[in-house]
């Protein structure tokens, strides 16, 4: 009887001593997991640009030629370099000079017009000063009644899509629509337009970053919402209640 029960201790000690194991292992790769794949990226791009730019730089001006091994990032810093100085020679007349004469010379070339346009324009959307990024995260009802999808807010929709869907919903457009992003999982850079009710998108508290957290981790990594508002929105509702007694 004593040898069965001291089996048991010796059986439940081995299966604690395994999950603690377990445990310190997942915790160390949760630890080094993120930090060794942006390790892993950063170098990648910086040996990308490298790459492309080193063969370009002036002997005299690559530190490869006077030292016995390659230095990394040298082709990023030249690039970084040149971008600067072309954003400061285009910024005065004679620079834009040459930039407009560049796009009509660009805009007599039937492909290659489209393909710049469009870059131009994307370009100048996410990198202006005035341009405006991504402010709010909601919910919307996506792909059909009673199944939530994560999105976030662009702007209020204007122009001849309010105006055409105005015409044919007007009982749905009297607070007007909203242009929403609908991300994928677990790329959020891809996805799709949804032009949405006002009345119909559930604004979050959550920051875009958590919102863009919550759709690339499938739903794993959740804000820690409850133990941080509920709390302080019972207090609310509580005062709310006593004050309308």
């Amino acid at each position: 009887m004593k040898k069965h029960k001291s089996h048991e201790v010796n059986e439940r000690t081995r299966l604690t001593f395994g999950a603690r194991v377990r445990n310190y292992f997942f915790t160390g790769l949760v630890i080094t997991a993120p930090i060794g794949i942006t390790i892993f990226i950063s170098w990648s791009f910086i040996q990308w640009v490298d790459g492309w730019v080193k063969p370009y730089i002036p002997s005299m001006y690559n530190p490869d030629n006077y030292l016995p091994f390659s230095v990394p990032g040298v082709g990023l810093i030249f690039s970084l370099i040149i971008i600067t100085l072309l954003g400061f020679l285009t910024a005065n007349f004679v620079g834009r000079s040459f930039i407009s004469f560049g796009e009509v010379m660009l805009g007599r070339m039937p492909l290659v017009r489209n393909l710049y346009r469009a870059l131009k324009q994307i370009f100048e959307t996410a990198l202006s000063q005035k341009g405006q990024t991504f402010t709010k995260a909601a919910v919307v009802e996506y792909p059909r009644r009673g199944i939530w999808a994560l999105a976030f807010v662009a702007t209020d929709t204007t122009g001849e899509v309010e105006h055409r869907i105005a015409q044919r919903t007007p009982e749905d457009s009297k607070d007007g629509h909203l242009s929403v992003f609908l991300p994928t999982t677990p790329n959020p850079t891809s996805g799709f337009l949804l032009i949405v009710p006002r009345k119909d998108v559930i604004l979050l508290d959550m920051s875009v970053e958590d919102a863009a957290k919550l759709v690339i981790s499938a739903g794993l990594v959740s804000p820690d919402f409850v133990k941080k508002n509920v709390a302080h929105e019972d207090k609310e509702k509580a005062q709310t209640m006593l004050e309308e007694a």
